[in-house]
């Protein structure tokens, strides 16, 4: 597998990032009363892309993020805030 970072260690900005994008799948599949592998089909995925996602070691794609969203009825959005506030 290739590294996106040439020491490996993914950045603490990214690892936050990634946690509470999981954290919002996660409830989000939830909430909608959906099981892992019913998410995945909705999505055309496997499984374990959706484990991978919700346990924040997946780094997904801005349309792999918008189909799963989209599979359960939601849409991704973002804020983005300066880094001094």
């Amino acid at each position: 597998m290739k590294k996106r970072y040439e020491d490996g260690n993914v950045p603490d900005s990214s690892l936050l990032l990634r946690s509470a994008v999981a954290r919002e799948i996660r409830d989000s599949r939830k909430t909608s009363r959906l099981t892992q592998q019913e998410l995945a089909d909705l999505s055309g995925t496997q499984k374990s892309n959706i484990s991978r996602l919700e346990s924040g070691t997946y780094n997904p794609t801005l349309d792999f993020l918008s189909k799963v969203a989209s599979s359960m009825g939601r849409r991704v959005s973002i804020n983005i805030v300066r880094g001094d506030q």
